[in-house]
């Protein structure tokens, strides 16, 4: 069976605008890239419920959960407590942790001084475990496949990456057709390639732009290359003649 995900991005600054996600758009990407098939993304509040829910509805549904945002020292960073109302668990204070953060402030702050709220972000769902890479001081929060990422996206890219190879798992292939017609003309030959090729997927994607080359790109995707160019090979011979400009 094919790897599924889902994201949960959690902040009131994305719900308002103030601050626009970077880190499901990033891995939209990189998780085709891995082979893993996305299959949910929730936008959350910083409130306990809104996490709590979107946790609920996704843990063990889902091969693996990514956790953008809500880690930190302030008031707001109440991820690591919603997902461990969620799970039926306790906070609680990881010791190893606390020597990260503690050697992390006294080395930049010189003279040893750390602030009471640094110690928020040794706090865990108990049962999680961390995962630590060299160059990334902070390590990732994990509780069986649910992953807790910090919300900074040059933060989550690092840590998203550092893991990624875990995700990894058979690739997609996509085969593209652009096309000098719109999509009515080409309707019923795609409901019956469709049909002819169930063992793939095929998009169909209008464009409107005036200045653009093309009114339509199709695309044939699936694990199984061989499907691929079957399925290509007959839509190519479905569509009206001379319709295709060219295929990437």
């Amino acid at each position: 069976m094919a790897k599924t995900a889902a994201v949960i991005v959690i902040g009131n600054e994305v719900l308002s605008g103030k601050t626009r996600d970077e880190n499901a758009q990033y891995l939209i990407g990189r998780l085709r890239e891995l082979g893993v098939e996305l299959c949910r993304i929730h936008i959350v509040p910083d409130e306990l419920q809104a996490i709590g829910d979107a946790v609920r509805g996704t843990y063990r549904k889902f091969d693996h959960v990514f956790c953008s945002g809500g880690i930190g020292p302030t008031h707001d960073d109440i991820t690591v407590e919603a997902v461990a109302l969620a799970l039926g668990v306790p906070v609680t204070r990881s010791q190893a942790l606390v020597a990260l953060i503690e050697a992390h402030y006294r080395d930049r702050n010189g003279d040893g001084s750390l602030p009471p709220e640094a110690y928020r972000l040794a706090e865990i769902p108990e049962g999680a475990r961390l995962i630590s890479h060299a160059g990334i001081w902070y390590p990732a929060i994990a509780f069986e496949e649910l992953y807790l990422l910090p919300g900074v996206p040059m933060l989550f890219r690092r840590q998203f990456d550092a893991l990624a190879d875990r995700f990894r798992d058979a690739p997609f292939h996509l085969r593209q057709l652009f096309l000098s017609v719109g999509e009515v003309p080409i309707a019923a030959a795609l409901d019956a390639v469709v049909a002819r090729n169930p063992e793939v997927s095929i998009g169909s994607y209008p464009r409107f732009d005036p200045e653009s080359d093309y009114r339509v790109k199709l695309t044939v995707e699936s694990r199984e290359a061989a499907a691929v160019e079957r399925a290509l090979a007959d839509l190519k011979g479905a569509l009206p003649a001379g319709s295709v400009l060219r295929e990437g």
